[in-house]
C-alpha cells in the first residue's frame, strides 16, 4: 500500500493501523514487543509521541508519517480459544469484546474508529435478536472471533453469529423452585478456557461450554434463601480463577468477594467485606453488628496484572439508613479494596463514606489508568462512589491524589479533606438535622448501576449523573438473616437545583469539560470510542452518540423501547458494529414517573432485543 492511498471504510485490512481520521496504513509485521509498547502508550497522556517512534521504525518503508496513530490490531483465527494471555493483552484485539468493560482497566473504551463524528449519522441497524419475553435487557454482550454471545434477564444464555444475529444455540437456565432470587438481574458474562461463566440471581455460578452451550458445572455460592443474595454483574477471569460479587445490600447479611477454580468450579478463596473479631478492621464495628452488616460486592472489579491485584467495589453496610447499632467506620464497607488476585488477602483499601447512614455503596467500577502526573508517571484509578465524588488514588498503594464532585449538588458533607475524608457529614441520626432536610444525593447515588467510561485519546472521563436527592428518616430495626434490612424510610425527590446529565472530566484536575442534559435520567451505560464519540441509550428507547469532546449529539435511533444497558463495539471482516440492549430492566428507570408524571404514558414497555449499528456497506 502506498502512502495517501486509503483502503474502503467497509473492507478494512487487518492487521490495520487507525488514527483519528481513518485507517491509513496497512498491513505492518506483528511484533508482540510493539503491542506492549503500544498498551503502555495508549495509557499515557504523552502517548502520541512515544508511539510515533515505534510506528516509524515498523514503518520506515511506508512513506509518508501521519500523525496521531493509536493502535496496531492483531489478527486472531477464528475460533481460537479465549485465554488469559488473551485477555490481558485485549487491546491487541479492538475487533473483539473480550471482557464486559472491554479491557482489564475497566475502560468501556473501543480503539475501532471506522465510525466517526462524520459519519455516525449514517449509522443503521446491521441485524436486530429478540432474546424472548419481557423483563427488560441490560447486559454488555461478549464478542469473540465474529460469535457475540448474550445473556437474558432470566439467565438465559444465547450464542449469536456476529454478522448476522443468526442464532447459533442456546442455553435456558431452569432455578430450583426452592430459590430465592436476590436484587438485580443478570448484565454479563466471562469467557475463557473455551467456556462462559455466567452468575445467577440465585446465588450461583455457572459455567457453559462456548461452543456448545452445553452446561460444564454449577456451584451454588451461598443458600439464596438463607441470604437473600444473589449475583447480578458479570464475573472477571482472572488467571484460572473466575471472580464474582454478591449482592444483598439491602439485606441482613455479610458480604464477601469469591474466587473459583474456572476449570472444576471450586472455590479458591473468599474475601468478607466486613472482618470478623480479631481480624484488622473489626475494631470499627460494635457488638455482633458485623454479622449481618451488609456490605455487598454487586458490581464487576478490575485487574492489573503488573501489580497481581484486583480492584473491586463494596457496598453500603447494613442496615442502610440507620447505623445506631453499628457504630463506628464499618470497614471495609463504601469502600475500594485491592485484593491480591492469588489469595484473596487485601492489599490496601481506602474508604470513601465511613458509617454510611446514606446507601451510598461504592461499587462502581474501578478505571485503571497509567499517566504523567506532575513530571512522573503514576499508575492511578479512578473511581467514583454514589456519594457523588469521584476518586482518583494511586493504585500500588492507595493513597489519595485527588477527589472531584461529578454531580452538580452535594449537600451531605461539606467536601472532602486532604486526605479524600467527608468534612462534617450531615447524619440525623447524630440529631444535626432538620427531619426535612434534603440529602443531595439520594439513596438512588449520584448514579448506580450504569457504568462510565475513560478513553485514551481525549483523557477524558464520562459519567452520568443522575441530580436525584431524598429526604431520610431512620429507624431502627429488628431482623433476621435474609430479610430486608433498610432501618428507615426515604422519600425522592428530583435535585430542585440540577438537571441528570451526563458530563465529561478531566479525572487529573477534577474539571467539568462539558455537560449533555438528558431529559430524564440516563439510566443506560457508556461506551466511548476512538472516533471520538460516546454512546448510550435512554429510557425513551433511543441510542444515541455524542461527539466525546464537546457533547453534541450526533445521532439517535429509536429502538421502541427503554434503554438501560451498556453498549459494546466490535468489528468482523473490517466491519464495525456497536451493539446495545433494548428493552430496560433496570431498578431506576421504573422511578421515572414518580419524578415526571409525563413520563408515565410516554416510556416504551419493557422488552429483550439486542440491536446492533454499523455504517452501510459500500457496493
Amino acid at each position: 500500500m502506498f502512502a495517501g492511498s486509503r483502503p474502503s471504510r467497509a473492507r478494512l485490512p487487518v492487521p490495520f493501523i487507525s488514527s483519528p481520521d481513518g485507517v491509513i496504513l496497512s498491513p505492518l509485521p506483528t511484533d508482540t514487543g510493539y503491542f506492549d509498547r503500544v498498551e503502555e502508550n495508549v495509557a499515557n497522556r504523552g502517548w502520541k509521541l512515544n508511539l510515533w517512534r515505534h510506528v516509524g521504525r515498523l514503518a520506515a518503508g511506508v512513506g509518508t508519517v501521519l500523525f496521531g496513530l493509536s493502535l496496531l490490531v492483531a489478527t486472531r483465527a477464528e475460533g481460537q480459544e479465549v485465554t488469559p494471555e488473551r485477555l490481558v493483552h485485549a487491546g491487541r484485539e479492538p475487533q473483539n469484546w473480550l471482557t464486559f468493560f472491554g479491557n482489564y482497566r475497566a475502560w468501556s473504551y473501543s480503539p475501532l474508529n471506522q465510525i466517526t463524528r462524520e459519519n455516525v449519522h449514517r449509522l443503521t441497524p446491521a441485524w436486530t435478536f429478540p432474546t424472548g419475553g419481557r423483563g427488560g435487557l441490560e447486559s454488555a454482550p461478549i464478542v469473540a472471533d465474529g460469535k457475540l454471545y448474550v445473556v437474558d434477564q432470566n439467565n438465559d444464555v444465547f450464542a449469536l453469529d456476529a454478522v448476522t444475529g443468526k442464532l447459533i444455540w442456546n442455553y435456558a437456565y431452569k432455578a430450583a423452585k426452592d430459590a430465592r432470587a436476590g436484587n438485580g438481574k443478570a448484565r454479563g458474562l466471562a469467557i475463557g478456557f473455551g467456556m462462559l461463566f455466567m452468575g445467577t440471581r440465585e446465588n450461583r455460578l455457572v459455567a457453559l461450554d462456548a461452543t456448545t452451550g452445553k452446561e460444564i458445572w454449577n456451584a451454588e455460592i451461598e443458600n439464596s434463601a438463607k441470604c437473600g443474595c444473589g449475583i447480578s454483574s458479570a464475573p472477571l477471569l482472572v488467571k484460572d480463577k473466575v471472580i464474582t460479587g454478591v449482592t444483598g445490600g439491602e439485606s441482613a447479611h455479610r458480604g464477601y468477594i469469591n474466587a473459583f477454580h474456572a476449570k472444576t468450579g471450586k472455590l479458591a478463596w473468599r474475601f468478607y467485606t466486613i472482618p470478623e473479631p480479631s481480624q484488622p478492621g473489626s475494631e470499627t464495628w460494635t457488638g455482633d453488628s458485623w454479622k449481618l452488616g451488609g456490605g455487598s460486592s454487586w458490581f464487576t472489579g478490575s485487574y492489573d496484572p503488573e501489580l497481581n491485584l484486583v480492584f473491586w467495589g463494596v457496598g453500603n453496610p447494613s442496615s442502610d439508613l440507620y447505623g445506631g447499632d453499628r457504630l463506628g467506620a464499618n470497614l471495609y464497607t463504601d469502600s475500594l479494596v485491592a485484593l491480591d488476585a492469588d489469595t484473596g488477602k487485601v492489599r490496601w483499601f481506602f474508604q470513601e463514606t465511613p458509617h454510611d447512614v446514606y446507601d451510598y455503596d461504592s461499587n462502581p467500577e474501578p478505571i485503571l489508568i497509567d499517566v504523567r502526573l506532575n513530571g512522573q508517571m503514576r499508575k492511578l484509578v479512578i473511581h467514583s462512589s454514589k456519594n457523588g465524588f469521584a476518586y482518583v488514588l494511586d493504585r500500588e498503594t492507595g493513597k489519595f491524589v485527588r477527589g472531584f464532585p461529578y454531580v452538580d449538588t452535594v449537600t451531605w458533607t461539606k467536601g472532602l479533606d486532604k486526605d479524600g475524608k467527608p468534612i462534617d457529614p450531615v447524619m440525623e441520626e447524630a440529631g444535626k438535622v432538620a427531619k426535612d432536610y434534603l440529602f443531595c444525593p439520594g439513596t438512588q447515588g449520584g448514579r448506580n448501576r450504569n457504568h462510565s467510561a475513560y478513553s485514551p485519546q481525549t483523557g477524558l472521563w464520562y459519567t452520568t449523573a443522575l441530580e436525584v436527592c431524598s429526604h431520610l428518616t431512620p429507624q431502627r430495626q429488628e431482623v433476621n438473616e435474609g430479610e430486608s434490612f433498610w432501618g428507615g424510610q426515604r422519600e425522592e425527590q428530583l435535585n430542585p437545583n440540577a438537571v441528570p446529565h451526563i458530563a465529561a472530566f478531566d479525572p487529573l484536575t477534577g474539571k467539568k469539560q462539558w455537560s449533555f442534559a438528558t431529559r430524564f435520567f440516563n439510566a443506560s451505560s457508556l461506551l466511548t470510542t476512538a472516533g471520538d464519540l460516546v454512546f448510550g441509550g435512554d429510557i425513551e428507547g433511543n441510542a444515541f452518540a455524542l461527539d466525546a469532546k464537546t457533547g453534541q449529539k450526533l445521532w439517535s435511533f429509536s429502538t421502541g423501547s427503554r434503554i438501560a444497558s451498556p453498549a459494546v463495539s466490535f468489528s468482523v471482516n473490517g466491519r464495525q458494529y456497536v451493539a446495545i440492549d433494548s428493552g430496560g430492566g433496570s431498578l431506576i428507570e421504573a422511578r421515572a414517573p414518580l419524578y415526571w408524571p409525563e413520563a408515565k404514558n410516554h416510556l416504551g414497555q419493557d422488552a429483550s432485543t439486542l440491536f446492533v449499528f454499523a455504517l452501510p456497506e459500500e457496493k
